[in-house]
């Protein structure tokens, strides 16, 4: 018989990938915070013309089901509601001459509206 307790079991993977790019943004966003920022926070809220968006904002307070991922400049969170949107995916920060923002490749969007603001699952 096997005792539970002292069977070796892989850590749970992040149901969001970080890369380098990103984790320097959330150090440069945490560098910047205000005071009572604990971390920042990916969510998907409703809105859109595909129904859900992806929102990066500061986090003050622990939400209970929420994912907590540690990062060398700071606490990443995912919102507990959204994370079976966001399963597998990769989130990135890029910038060019023109832009700059979080990108995300999610193997669960079945479409986006032609701006990329919103997707659909």
């Amino acid at each position: 018989m096997t005792d539970i307790a002292t069977t070796p079991r892989p850590a749970p993977k992040a149901a969001v990938i970080l890369t380098a790019g990103a984790e320097a943004r959330i150090a440069d966003l945490m560098a910047k915070a205000p005071g009572d920022a604990i971390g920042v926070k990916l969510s998907t809220p409703r809105r859109g013309c595909s129904g859900l968006a992806y929102s990066v904002d500061y986090v003050t307070e622990e939400a209970k089901f929420d994912e907590k991922i540690i990062t060398p400049g700071g606490v990443f969170y995912i919102d507990g509601a959204s994370v079976l949107y966001l399963i597998g995916s990769t989130m990135d920060w890029r910038e060019d001459d023109f832009t700059a923002g979080f990108v995300f490749e999610n193997p669960n969007a079945k479409g986006a509206c032609g701006c990329g603001e919103s997707f659909m699952v």
